[in-house]
This record gives structure tokens, C-alpha cells and sequence, in this order.
């Protein structure tokens, strides 16, 4: 740490209490423009880490500039406290979810209000407390009362040895995450959302998100896949047997057919079969696989022959029927017709299992042979040995057959979707729960919402093994609310996803009691300007959020077709690791400055840059170096080192070079004697004037110029390209500009002294949204009222701010050979590069060796070769 350091801990402190006291960040509804800034709500597992600070700080900035700037601000924060890790702590550690999630949330409020952040906490909301979620209850009743909500049966992974069912994340390997036990799959039944409903006006509306970023709009149109084709009626045993493709061209070249180990025809296939032992061995392996490697292009294909064929319609010619790893019931049917001459996948397959290649697309040159083919063709062509298309160029026989299939009754043309309906049970105990009882005589009832919340008890115990819920009678025995009988209820509880999926809408009224939000705050407070969060959610939350927001305008709830109006995702946070052969990965503190392990003194190895993970241990508590230079050194160095939308790479140097940078800042301002009230005054004037004089000369105009370009650079970085990296940068020249004035030539000039004050004064500003506190400390100690928060952004006049512009001469071994234009304030480097990037330089060094460049500052460049 620099010597002779700020008191960074004392002055953050001291307006942390005094922004709290003056509640500075409450807002509130009103006529003006409003900013609706949000950063995705935190899961409260214990402790913030540095990933969650430069979301946060991105946020901070812009709430803050846009609050300068006039608008109306709401900042808020939460916590999205329900899920899987609170029942983890409960089973490890014996610590009942609630309590654990409790506690956890007070020690996260903690380190977020250290660092400073402009939340306005008074809308903080908790999804796992009662007053919330009883709202999702509330959302599923109005979905059920629209036939959106429906229950059927689906596929689980299952842990006999723990009795319990396991989300994805908890399979590794095909085994229990827990006890090292074989998963297993098992149906039961289950609660769906009809998400589907919306898949058109889901992938259409993307279009309305011109401040979303490609990628994420990509990902998403990719997830929800519509695509148009034909639905096509095989026959397995004189039974239709429908798929789905795209590429109908291609239905004479199928030589074998495969479905999904899930596909409801395999129960009956197994059941049949004469040796049934090799198909529920790969059909139990199977559904052990994840789901999105079995579909990915390298993952290896693997199948078994069911015994049984498929007849294709167009030929009648009866291929085999495999089961395939491949094939997931998530597309199409569930079935698919393989042609393997011209679909990749197809032909690894049939060359791994021996099944026949027929070409139907032959290419330009005629040169296809099946027989001599080491990869698919998937290129265009001429229809061969293809009925009724054959001879017509593929691309135009996709509409003829097409139409020949339909004319033949055999399918018909439709528009099919990769998105699925939302499973959104989850046979846990730590969730909403799903508010239905089920009764004998009246099936399933739903429960009246004046009974809202269905409140999870909390007397349970948690063993691991089954959802305590099934064993509790108090909450498991009710009454029918239709007919007073005995019933049951539903002990399935809600995918969290729900609880994130409207919670920017119930920060509008967090308070409100009757409904979920009140309509008219959501109405001038909706839909939000800016979301920033992370790339992970790309696909499943941000759908959700876009479906729930839909649906909640359909009832009459908010006036918006889309909840977010711009999204950033923010880059990771990455740093080396740290890795001891005896003792494994090692935390930045277990290692010497010598680079040894402080366990057993053994040397450590440096390893490749990485995402900062807990189990590789490249990771950096926030507390700790918030306690060793500061919340403004942190966020400083955060918003720094890289642009928000890319990888932000850990440097203790880099950290240490914002906390000199600050430290400088302080002994500047120090050096500066409080404004008097007769200078505030006679500096509210000189601002007045600045927007409309343009005559200033001498040191004065070099002043202004210094910031009136930096306010331009900084509004413009902040406001239209995000790039707050160079922001900063842009602020740390005007610092760096303003220390290299002579005080003596500055007292001289009046003018110039006004400059230079209003110079320092702006600095303060611009910096705030940055580094709050050592600017609200420095903005009082040099004679200003009021918070920072509440000054005006500052203008600029547009001439003040237009760089001079300067010729040059460029001469060539002391020969004038070029004449140059530059900004007055171009470094020596830059010059250097331009003079010899001039063609007409280049006529003279072309093929020679430069020996040196003589840069004489604003004057000359002369440049020497041999």
C-alpha cells in the first residue's frame, strides 16, 4: 500500500451514514423522465464475490449519472433466496433453510452498503418470505383459470438410495452428487406452463430489442427454433408414426429411422421384444446423459436396433428402427428419418452401425458415389431416384414434394418450435408452494385466493431423503375448498425461475398488499431502461421474465410488451490459478511472495488465466480488499480495467495503480483551500458565461479547453458507448493536466484562476458516479453544499471544447517534405507515427533504415534515415 494513504475507511463511512440518514436514494413516482436502472438480483449464498461488484458498480454508474442528468432514478435490490443450495446447508449442516438464507442475506447487505451502492433499499424484496410468494401463487391461479397451467407426466432423475428426485446439476457422471449412487429415470407427474403459447410473439418481439445485444437475441431465437416444414405420417405397425423435418427433398434417401430412448413407443417396443435385456440397458444409460451433449455435433452417436421396422410412405420400402442417444424427445416428434448420404450426423451413425448410405442430391459434377463417400453431402444439388421430384434441383423440389405429400394425404405442411412447455415442478421443499389441493370427489382443486399464501412450514425436517413436505400432516391434510371433504395438497413446490421472472415488476410497489403491483406505478415506472447481468442467463431467465411480463399484460396488470429495454451482459472476472502438486489448488493467501505453498513449502505453479471459481480457488474476497484500500480503489480499478461487456482480468498491480491515482486526487485537493463564498459566487457565473463565450485566450483557453473536451469525452463515453473504462481515462488526463498548471501563472490570470477552480470542480463530478465517497468528501472540504448526487451533470460549450488545431513541417534527413495537421495536444508518439505513415514521407524512406525521429513539439518532425 502507498504511503502517507487517504483516510479512505473513515471518509466512506461517514457518507455511507450520512446518504442512509438523508435517504438519498428513495424514490418515487412523479411526472419528470424516469431511468429504471437494474442489475439481476443476487442469490444470497453467504458472500458476495468480485463478480457480483462489477455487476453492481456498471449499475451504479449509470444510475447515478442518469439521476445528474435529471431523471428520475429507481435503483432497487433483492435477493433471490429461494433453491437448491439453502437445503444443501440444511442436510451439511443442520441449519434450517430459512435461517441459513436469513442470515446470509444480513452479512451480503452488509458488504453491498460497504461499497456504497445508490439502492434504494426501502424496496429490497426476499423471494422466499410469504408477502412475495404469494404472488407466484397468485400468477400460477390466474394461469390455470387461462388453461396455461396443466399437469402431466414427465421424466425425472431419481436417487433410490437418498429416495429423492435431483435436479440436473446434481448428476455427475450419471451418478447422485451425494451418496455416489446411480441415477436413475422415473416418471412422475407434473406441473407445465404453456410458455408455447407465446412462442411466435416471443420470437417476433426480438425485433422490438434493438439495445440487446445479437448474441443473447440469437440465443434466444435459437431456443425457441421455429422452423417450417412437413409432418409426415410413417407407419409402424399400421400405425401412423408422425416426424417432423425440413428437409422433405431428402425422404427417398432414408435408409433407417431412430427415436428418443424417452419416446412413449419405446414402453411398448421393450414390452414386445424378444430379448428386451440390450434396450433398457441403453435406455437407462441414456437418460443418465445430459440432454445437451447427447444433441451437440462431437458428442459420439450411439444406438440399438429395436428388431422392428418403419415403413416410409412415399417408397413403402420398411427401414430400421433404432433408439438413438441422439435423438431427443425436446425436437419434433421425438422420431426422426435418418439419411445418412446427406445429413452428417445420420452418416456417422450409419457407418458405425453398418446401415446403408443412398444418395438422392447428386452435386454439379455428378461425382457421388455412395459406396465412396467419407463424409455427408449437405450441399445443393439435382434431385435423384426421388419419384416425382427427381431431376429438379433440390432447393425448388422442397416445395414440389411438398405438396405431393399433402395431395397423397400422407402429412402436411407446419411450423414446428424447439421450445417446450415450462416443467415447473420440483419435488423439493426449499420453493413456492404450487397452490392446489387434490380431492377425492372433485380432483384437482384450486386453492381460493383469499387463502393466500400457501405458506411453506417450516417444522421439517431435511434429510436428503424426500421432500419433507410428503411427511408433514399439518401442511399435507387440508379441506376441499369446493366440497369440505378430507384432501391433499400439492407437495411439489415451484422452479425458482418463477420468483425471477417478475420480481423488476413487484419493485415498482414492493409494498402492496392486494395485488402484485400496483398498475399504475408499473405504469410510469416499466419497463426497465437498463438490465445488466450475466451471459449465463441468456436463454432461460430472460425468457421467462418475457413470458411472465406478456402474460401479466394480457391480464390487465401492465401496459408493456417487453421488460427490458436495453441489456448488457457484463464480462467475467477472471485470474490466474494458483496450484501445488501436493496440496491442489491454493488460495491467493496460501501462497509466499516467492511463490511457495505456505502448507508445505513446496513451489507453486502459475497457471492459465481462468474464470474466478471456488474450486479452483482464484478468488478474491471483496471485504478484504475493501478493507485494505477502499470501496472507491475497488469499484475504480473494476470500472478500469476493461470495457463492461468484456473479461476483466484480476491485477493486484492494476488495484494498487487506482488506489495511487485516488491517493493523488486527495493530495491534490488538499492542497487547495476551501472555496469562499465570493468565489462560489463569482464561479456560478463564470459557468454561465462558459456556455455562451467563446473568446478566451492565453492559459484560460488551454484550461477550458482541457475540460470542456474531458466533459464532452466522459458524457459521451457514458451516455452512448458504455465504455467507461475510457471515461476514466479521460478523467485521469484532466487530473494529470490540471496538476502540470504553474499556480503561479494560474493566480495571475483571473480568468485562468476561474478556470482552474471550475476545473476542479468538475473533476469532482464527473468522478462521482465512479468513486462516490472520496468526491462527496473533497466536494465539501473545497466549499460546497448539497450531495454530488443532486448537482446537475455539467454542459459544455461546443467551440471550448474543439481542439485546436496545429501544421506541422515533416522533413526527411532535414528536407522539408511534408506539411501535417494535428491537435494541438497530440503526444510525440502519435506525430512520429503519422509523419511516417504520410505517402509522401514515404517516397523518401521507402527501402531505407530510419535511424531516429526528431519530434520538436508542435513545431517539427524530422526524421533520419540511411
Amino acid at each position: 500500500m502507498a504511503r502517507g494513504h487517504y483516510p479512505f475507511d473513515e471518509i466512506e463511512r461517514r457518507w455511507q451514514k450520512k446518504w442512509a440518514d438523508a435517504n438519498v436514494f428513495s424514490a418515487a413516482s412523479g411526472k419528470k423522465g424516469k431511468f429504471y436502472c437494474l442489475e439481476m438480483f443476487p442469490y444470497p449464498s453467504g458472500r458476495i464475490h468480485i463478480g457480483h461488484v462489477r455487476n453492481y458498480s456498471i449499475g451504479d454508474v449509470l444510475a447515478r449519472f442518469k439521476r445528474m442528468k435529471g431523471l428520475n432514478v429507481l435503483h432497487p435490490i433483492g435477493w433471490d433466496s429461494f433453491g437448491l443450495p439453502a437445503e444443501n446447508a440444511a442436510i451439511e449442516k443442520g441449519v434450517h433453510p430459512a435461517k441459513w438464507t436469513s442470515e446470509n442475506i444480513e452479512n451480503m447487505k452488509r458488504q453491498i452498503k460497504r461499497l456504497g451502492f445508490s439502492y434504494d433499499w426501502d424496496r429490497e424484496v426476499a423471494t422466499y418470505l410469504p408477502e412475495y410468494y404469494r404472488w407466484n401463487q397468485w400468477i400460477f391461479l390466474k394461469m390455470l383459470e387461462k388453461n396455461l397451467a396443466y399437469k402431466r407426466r414427465a421424466d425425472v432423475n431419481f436417487c433410490p438410495k437418498c429416495d429423492t428426485v435431483l435436479a440436473n446439476e446434481q448428476v455427475e457422471n450419471g451418478l447422485c452428487w451425494r451418496c455416489g449412487n446411480e441415477v436413475v429415470s422415473k416418471t412422475l407427474s407434473q406441473w407445465f406452463l404453456k410458455i408455447t403459447e407465446y412462442s411466435d410473439e416471443l420470437l417476433d418481439c426480438l425485433e422490438k430489442l434493438p439495445h440487446w445485444p445479437e448474441r443473447v437475441k440469437l440465443m434466444q431465437q435459437n431456443w425457441i427454433g421455429r422452423s417450417t416444414g412437413v409432418m409426415v405420417n410413417f407407419e409402424f405397425d399400421g400405425e401412423p408414426f408422425p416426424i417432423f423435418t425440413t428437409r422433405p427433398d431428402t425422404i427417398y434417401g432414408v435408409t433407417f429411422m431412430a427415436i428418443a430412448p424417452e419416446h412413449p413407443t419405446v414402453e411398448r417396443i421393450v414390452k414386445e421384444a424378444e430379448n428386451p435385456d440390450p434396450l433398457v440397458r441403453f435406455i437407462e444409460r441414456t437418460k443418465r446423459e445430459d440432454r445437451i451433449l447427447r444433441a451437440s455435433a462431437d458428442y459420439e452417436k450411439e444406438g440399438v436396433f429395436t428388431g422392428r421396422t418403419v415403413k416410409n410412405p412415399l417408397n413403402g420400402e420398411e427401414v430400421p428402427l433404432f433408439l438413438a442417444n441422439f435423438v431427443l424427445m425436446e425436437y419434433g416428434t421425438g422420431a426422426i428419418m435418418a439419411v445418412p448420404a446427406h445429413d452428417q450426423r445420420d452418416f456417422e451413425f450409419a457407418k458405425k452401425y453398418g446401415l446403408p448410405v443412398r444418395v438422392v442430391i447428386q452435386n454439379e459434377e455428378g461425382s457421388l458415389n455412395a459406396a465412396a463417400m467419407t463424409e455427408a453431402w449437405t450441399g445443393e444439388g439435382k434431385n435423384v431416384d426421388s419419384g416425382p421430384i427427381s431431376g429438379m434441383p433440390n432447393t425448388k423440389g422442397i416445395q414440389k414434394i411438398t405438396s405431393y405429400i399433402e395431395e397423397k394425404g400422407y402429412g402436411e405442411r407446419t411450423v414446428h418450435y424447439r421450445l417446450k412447455d415450462w416443467l415447473i415442478s420440483r419435488q423439493r421443499y426449499w420453493g413456492t408452494p404450487i397452490p392446489v389441493v387434490y380431492c377425492e370427489g372433485c380432483g384437482i382443486v384450486p386453492v381460493p385466493e383469499e387463502e393466500l399464501p400457501v405458506v411453506l412450514p417450516e417444522d421439517v425436517e431435511i434429510t436428503g431423503s424426500e421432500n419433507p413436505l410428503k411427511r408433514h400432516k399439518g401442511f399435507l391434510k387440508t379441506v376441499c375448498p369446493k366440497c369440505g371433504s378430507p384432501a391433499r395438497r400439492e407437495t411439489d413446490t415451484m422452479d425458482t425461475f418463477i420468483d425471477s421472472s417478475w420480481y423488476f415488476e413487484r419493485y415498482c410497489s414492493p409494498r402492496a398488499d392486494d395485488v402484485p403491483f400496483e398498475k399504475e406505478e408499473a405504469g410510469y415506472w416499466m419497463n426497465v431502461d437498463q438490465y445488466i447481468g450475466g451471459i449465463e442467463h441468456a436463454i432461460l431467465h430472460l425468457l421467462y421474465a418475457r413470458y411472465f411480463t406478456k402474460f401479466l399484460r394480457d391480464i390487465g396488470l401492465t401496459a408493456v410488451d417487453e421488460p427490458f429495454e436495453r441489456l448488457l451482459t457484463q464480462g467475467m472476472v477472471t485470474k490466474e490459478t494458483l496450484y501445488c502438486e501436493k496440496d491442489g489448488y491454493l488460495f491467493p493467501e496460501e501462497v509466499t511472495d516467492d511463490t511457495r505453498c505456505k502448507k508445505c513449502g513446496g513451489p507453486v505453479e502459475i497457471g492459465r488465466i481462468e474464470k474466478m471459481s471456488k474450486s479452483k480457488k482464484n478468488v478474491i474476497d471483496p471485504d478484504d480488499i475493501v478493507k485494505r484500500y477502499g470501496a472507491d480503489t475497488v469499484r475504480m480499478f473494476i470500472l478500469f480495467a476493461s470495457p463492461p461487456e468484456r473479461d476483466l482480468e484480476w491485477s493486484v498491480s492494476g488495484v494498487e495503480g487506482a488506489y495511487r491515482f485516488l491517493n493523488r486526487l486527495y493530495r491534490l485537493y488538499e492542497k487547495t483551500p476551501p472555496f469562499t463564498e465570493e468565489t462560489v459566487g463569482a464561479l456560478l457565473r463564470f459557468e454561465k458565461k462558459l456556455l455562451s463565450k467563446n473568446g478566451y485566450d492565453g492559459l484560460a483557453r488551454e484550461i477550458l479547453f482541457v475540460v470542456s473536451k474531458t466533459i464532452r469525452k466522459v458524457t459521451d463515453d457514458i451516455e452512448k458507448r458504455f465504455h467507461l473504462n475510457t471515461a476514466i481515462s479521460a478523467i485521469m488526463e484532466m487530473v494529470n493536466a490540471l496538476f502540470s498548471f504553474a499556480p503561479e501563472a494560474v493566480e495571475k490570470d483571473e480568468t485562468a484562476r476561474l478556470g482552474y477552480l471550475y476545473g476542479l470542480k468538475t473533476v469532482l463530478v464527473l468522478l462521482s458516479p465512479f468513486v462516490p465517497h472520496i468526491t462527496e468528501e473533497l466536494w465539501h472540504r473545497i466549499g460546497f453544499d448539497g450531495f454530488l448526487i443532486d448537482q446537475p451533470w455539467p454542459s459544455y460549450n461546443p467551440h471550448l471544447a474543439k481542439e485546436e488545431i496545429i501544421t506541422l513541417v515533416v522533413q526527411v534527413n532535414g528536407k522539408l517534405r511534408a506539411r501535417l495537421e494535428a491537435p494541438r495536444d497530440t503526444d510525440d508518439s502519435m506525430l512520429e507515427r503519422m509523419a511516417l505513415d504520410d505517402e509522401r514521407v514515404k517516397k523518401y524512406t521507402t527501402g531505407k533504415t530510419v535511424r531516429k525521429v526528431i519530434v520538436v513539439g508542435g513545431k517539427l518532425v524530422n526524421v533520419v534515415v540511411k
